[in-house]
Formats: C-alpha cells, sequence, structure tokens
C-alpha cells in the first residue's frame, strides 16, 4: 500500500511539472487543433488553432496538415512554413492561388521520393508580416546613421519599425514546437526538422537556421527577397542581410540550404544578388549536395510560380 501511494504521488508530481512547464510557456497542456471538415485538399487532413497563443508575437492561427497515412504507430518529420494560409486552399486565400503542399507531398511520398512528414503553417497578419519576419538582427550590419534615417523616414511615414523577427522565431521554437513534438507523432531531432518559406518568408527561414542552428536541419528559400523592404536606389538592406549571413549562417557538414529565384515581377530583383548567395555558401563549404541556388527562367512572385517548383526543395530537404 505503501508503494502505491508512492508512486501516485509521483505520478502526479509529473503531471504537475508538465502542466507548470506548458503555463510557463502561456498556454495549457492541450491546445486543441480542429479539423476543416470543408477544406478542400488534394489529400490528407487539415486541423487548425484560430489564435495560439503567444507571449512574444500577436496570437494568429496555426495549421497541421497530416498526410492520408498519418499514423500513431510511426514517426514523422516536421516542415514549418511561413505565410499558412496560402498552402492548401486556394478557395480560402486572397489571391485564389495556393503552393499546393498537399498535393506535392502527397505525390512525392507516394513515389517514394521523400520522408513521411507533417506540415505546420504559421498564418501571417498582413499589417505586420514585415515585421515579423525580417531577419531583425540584420539591422545590427546597418551604418548607425543610415539606420536613424531609415527609422526617421519610417516615423515620418506613419510606419511601425517594431521588428519582431527574433520574437517571432521564439515563438516558433519556444512555443510551437513543444506542443507539435508533444501532441504529434513527430521525431523532435535537428535532423527531422525544417523551415520554409517564400519572399519574406525565404528571408525569414534562412534566419531560423541561421539563429537556431540547433533545431532545424534544413532550410527552403523560395523567392527570398533579398531586397529586405520596397526595392529602391541606395538600399542598404541587402548588403546588411548577406553581411549578417556571412557572420552567422552555418557552416556546411549538419544542414541543407535551398534557395531559388525567378525573374518576373518582384522576382526580377533577386538575379543580380545570386553571385553573393554563391560566395557566400562556397565560403561556408556547402557542396552540391548541402545547397542550391536555382533559377527559373520566366517565373514571377507568386504561389502559382512557387507550386510549379515545389517538388524541388521538397525533396532536396526531405529526400529519401
Amino acid at each position: 500500500m505503501k508503494n502505491l501511494i508512492i508512486i501516485v504521488f509521483a505520478f502526479l508530481f509529473i503531471l504537475s511539472s508538465k502542466k507548470n512547464q506548458f503555463k510557463n510557456l502561456g498556454f495549457s497542456t492541450k491546445i486543441e487543433f480542429l479539423k476543416l471538415e470543408k477544406a478542400v485538399l488534394a489529400s490528407g487532413s487539415l486541423y487548425r488553432v484560430d489564435s495560439f497563443p503567444s507571449k512574444y508575437i500577436t496570437p494568429r492561427s496555426v495549421d497541421v496538415w497530416l498526410p492520408e497515412s498519418y499514423s500513431k504507430d510511426k514517426k514523422y518529420s516536421v516542415l514549418y512554413m511561413h505565410d499558412g494560409q496560402n498552402l492548401f486552399d486556394s478557395t480560402t486565400t486572397w489571391n485564389k492561388q495556393e503552393w499546393k503542399v498537399d498535393d506535392w507531398a502527397t505525390k512525392l511520398n507516394r513515389e517514394g521520393k521523400v520522408k513521411d512528414f507533417i506540415v505546420v503553417g504559421i498564418h501571417n497578419i498582413p499589417q505586420i508580416r514585415w515585421l515579423d519576419l525580417f531577419p531583425e538582427k540584420a539591422m545590427d550590419f546597418i551604418d548607425k546613421d543610415v539606420k536613424a534615417n531609415l527609422m526617421e523616414m519610417a516615423k515620418q511615414n506613419n510606419l511601425n519599425t517594431n521588428l519582431k523577427g527574433d520574437e517571432y522565431l521564439k515563438f516558433l521554437v519556444e512555443e510551437l514546437k513543444p506542443v507539435i513534438d508533444n501532441q504529434y507523432s513527430v521525431h523532435t531531432d535537428k535532423e527531422s526538422t525544417f523551415v520554409m518559406g517564400s519572399s519574406m518568408g525565404g528571408l525569414m527561414s534562412m534566419y531560423a537556421i541561421s539563429e537556431y542552428p540547433e533545431v532545424f536541419g534544413g532550410a527552403g528559400c523560395v523567392s527570398t527577397h533579398w531586397v529586405g523592404a520596397m526595392p529602391s536606389p541606395n538600399n542598404p538592406y541587402p548588403e546588411a542581410i548577406f553581411n549578417y549571413m556571412e557572420a552567422n549562417l552555418p557552416k556546411s557538414g549538419n544542414h541543407k540550404l535551398y534557395f531559388d529565384y525567378g525573374n518576373k515581377t518582384l522576382d526580377q530583383h533577386y538575379p543580380q544578388y545570386a553571385p553573393r548567395i554563391d560566395k557566400i555558401l562556397k565560403t561556408k563549404g556547402y557542396t552540391e549536395q548541402e545547397a542550391m541556388n536555382l533559377f527559373f527562367e520566366g517565373t514571377d512572385h507568386s504561389e502559382n510560380s512557387w507550386n510549379k517548383r515545389l517538388d524541388q526543395p521538397l525533396t532536396f530537404l526531405l529526400g529519401k
């Protein structure tokens, strides 16, 4: 009887510790992802939390896509993606376009070209998207006087300058990932954890693997917005971003990096920076098996362009 009491108290202590662990992160022991019964998908199931709690950033919706074969009897890799509302269902997006993540993930999985994986889509909030996704520490590589001028110009135009890139990553790593690891049958190690996005989401994916190289094993940076903000003469952002990368991008050996770009609409500003990216990757020691920087002739800055080549980053990062 005495041993039974000890066991019960030990169980209650462990349970209490778990609850406190989650409470410290700002939420209860379980976040409920509700199935979106009306989601138009090629395959699999989509679940959503309408307002994922956070002490770091403005709460927003988070989606989890599970493949048709999802089973608690096996473990899955995890792909975290930015701009989550644009990934799966074009009937609900602002421009009626989507990445077709579920289409490609299903096709590649059936063909045996990728590991089993789930996708976690973090929705953006349009009004503060730039503030959330800009690689915050890149600002440290801008001349002090230039930075002061940028801030003054922003103030004159009533623009918010409260960058949240570091907080966004803390949300992803300290608040969201523990919930995914706890509630889904997934591998939790770096080799099974990936991050991907386009445009500003491409910048943030590069930033994520640079700031948390022990968490993310690979980053997919599609049509990466090296311009940093709106294209303009004497733009200080690209050089600041590249200097940040030279100082902080992880060296080769333990990570995979995927970059690409087109040359139409907003993408027309990116080809000029390709040699600089190639040089940084070479300096860091990356081989063709570890990193790529692909050019897609005639492609523009849209989901319809990205969904035609999504197999490239998926197979590169998650290939068997």
